[in-house]
C-alpha cells in the first residue's frame, strides 16, 4: 500500500522540502498553504497522515485539527510547533494530535517519526485483517465458517478452493506465500500453472482491476501475498 501524506504548511520553502523528501521515501504527497486549503484537499485527498503547522493565514493548526479529527477519527497529525512554545504542544496534543515536532527539524527525524506511525498502521492492519473465521479488508467481507463472502456490499461467488486459498492468505496476512505451500492446501498433484490459474480468476472476482491487482500481489520467483 502506498501512503498518502497532506503537508500543510504556509512557508513554500519548508513544504517543498518536505514534499521533495516524503516523494523520494516513496509516499504520495499533496500540499497545502493555508488552514482553508488544508481541509478541501483532506477531504479531495483522503490523506493517512498530514503534517501541520499551528500557524497558517485564514485558519490555524488547532482550528484544522479539530475538525479533522472529527471527520476522520483514525486519521494520523502530526503537528509542526515552533522551538519554546510548549504550550502550542500541549494543546495540540489535547485537541487530538498525534505527535508534534519543533522546528527546526531534521528530515532525518521527521522520516522516522513517519515511519514509525506506518509501521504501526501495518502491524494494526495486518492484526484486524483476520479474527477467528471473519476477514474484513478493502470493502471485502469474508466468513469461513458460513462460507459467505461479498465485496462492498454485493455477494461474491466464491467457490470452495477460493475459500481455502483466501483463508490461508488471510491467517498469514503480508507474508509471502509459496506455490509449494498453496500446492499442498489444494492437492499435492497440482502444479505451479495449476495455482495461477486459480489465483487469476481469485482476482477477477475480488480485484478492482484484476490486471493491476492491488490485494493479491505476485512476489517474482517467491509466490504471493495478501495485502490487506
Amino acid at each position: 500500500m502506498q501512503y498518502k501524506i497532506l503537508i500543510v504548511e504556509d512557508e513554500e520553502f519548508i513544504r517543498t522540502g518536505l514534499q521533495e523528501c516524503l516523494e523520494m521515501e516513496d509516499y504520495l504527497v499533496v500540499v497545502a498553504g493555508d488552514g482553508e486549503e488544508a481541509l478541501q484537499k483532506a477531504d479531495d485527498f483522503m490523506p493517512n497522515l498530514v503534517l501541520l503547522d499551528v500557524m497558517m493565514p485564514k485558519k490555524n493548526g488547532f482550528d484544522v485539527c479539530r475538525i479533522l479529527r472529527k471527520k476522520y477519527p483514525g486519521l494520523v497529525i502530526i503537528m509542526l510547533t515552533a522551538k519554546g512554545e510548549e504550550a502550542s504542544k500541549v494543546t495540540g496534543l489535547n485537541i487530538g494530535a498525534d505527535d508534534y515536532i519543533t522546528k527546526p527539524f531534521s528530515t532525518l527525524e521527521l522520516l522516522a517519526r513517519v515511519n514509525a506511525f506506518f509501521r504501526k498502521l501495518n502491524v494494526q492492519a495486518n492484526a484486524s485483517a483476520f479474527t477467528g473465521e471473519i476477514a474484513d479488508f478493502r470493502g471485502i467481507k469474508l466468513d469461513f465458517k458460513k462460507y459467505e463472502a461479498s465485496k462492498n456490499g454485493q455477494p461474491l461467488d466464491l467457490n470452495a478452493r477460493e475459500f481455502q486459498i483466501l483463508h490461508l492468505f488471510c491467517k498469514r496476512c503480508g507474508e509471502v506465500i509459496s506455490r509449494e505451500d498453496l500446492i499442498q492446501l489444494i492437492d499435492s498433484s497440482s502444479t505451479s500453472r495449476t495455482i495461477d490459474n486459480y489465483i487469476v480468476k481469485l482476482r477477477q472476482k475480488i480485484e478492482d482491476d484484476p490486471e493491476n491487482p492491488r490485494l493479491i500481489l505476485s512476489i517474482r520467483g517467491m509466490g504471493y501475498k495478501l495485502d490487506a
